[in-house]
């Protein structure tokens, strides 16, 4: 468990500092969200190929593989969208409104066992999110990109449980980068940033975080039961915060910290219950 805790913690940074990237990318070298989120999805897929086992191409006559992959796509180029305006820190709180999506869905449509105590965490998670986004009380509007991505990320959540049994992880992991690489391709390309080599090796870097990320994560699922892993998934936001101060000087506001910690909290609470 203290090596899956490691990797978790390793993991759990990679994946803001990849969105980081993508920030700097849009917000100070005149970057389009589009080409963004097109590059990291191309890269990643060029990048897990040689990893891809026996049988996954197999995967693409499955629809609901390419409804995933889509799902993502669109929830990455709203992230993105998001971090164009918005500190890293509160677009990562915003998307979190994914668990509680997913949460809702899994009641709704794979039957999957609700609680009531379940249900009061998973309402004070979202009232966290709405003390982030505070809509129409001074949040930013670039937030609700963020709150669109996080569903999108519900749906996505609920899409691999959904595909729970239908390939390894890493033949999952190849299809979601490779549609979405085909459905956002032609929009990065009538979108291609200035040739420089900080927009080079950014576009890398965010690439990069994201999949090694995702990836770490997949392993530490391997050597860990998920339940205790699963209170780890909320060091995206510590670690967000320390790279929104970091690279942009930014820190959460009162309001946003008192979002923040009804977020963990209730994450944290719930993930004990399946303890």
């Amino acid at each position: 468990m203290e090596r899956a805790a490691l990797i978790m913690f390793v993991a759990m940074s990679l994946i803001p500092l990849g969105d980081s990237a993508g920030k700097l990318l849009t917000s100070v070298h005149g970057a389009s969200p589009l080409w963004v989120a097109s590059s990291r999805f191309f890269l990643a897929a060029a990048m897990i190929a040689p990893f891809a086992p026996r049988g996954t191409f197999a995967l693409l006559r499955n629809w609901r593989i390419w409804l995933r992959g889509l799902i993502l796509a669109m929830g990455i180029t709203c992230i993105q969208m998001a971090l164009r305006t918005e500190d890293v820190a509160n677009v990562f709180a915003a998307f979190f409104i994914g668990p509680l999506i997913s949460f809702t869905l899994g009641a709704l449509l794979l039957r999957e066992p609700v609680t009531g105590l379940r249900a009061v965490l998973i309402a004070c998670g979202f009232a966290g999110v709405l003390v982030v986004v505070r809509p129409g009380f001074g949040g930013g509007a670039g937030l609700l990109w963020a709150v669109a991505a996080g569903s999108f990320y519900g749906l996505f959540l609920t899409a691999t449980r959904w595909l729970a049994g239908a390939g390894s992880p890493v033949a999952l992991a190849f299809t979601q980068f490779g549609i979405a690489a085909l459905a956002l391709l032609p929009f990065g390309l009538a979108n291609l940033p200035p040739a420089t080599a900080a927009v080079a090796g950014l576009t890398v870097l965010s690439a990069a975080g994201s999949l090694l990320g995702n990836l770490l994560l997949l392993y530490a699922n391997r050597i860990a039961p998920a339940t205790q892993l699963a209170p780890l998934v909320y060091f995206q936001l510590i670690a967000a915060v320390a790279l929104g101060w970091a690279i942009f000087g930014a820190l959460p506001d009162a309001l946003t910290w008192l979002g923040l910690a009804l977020i963990v909290g209730a994450g944290l609470a719930s993930a004990r219950l399946r303890g």
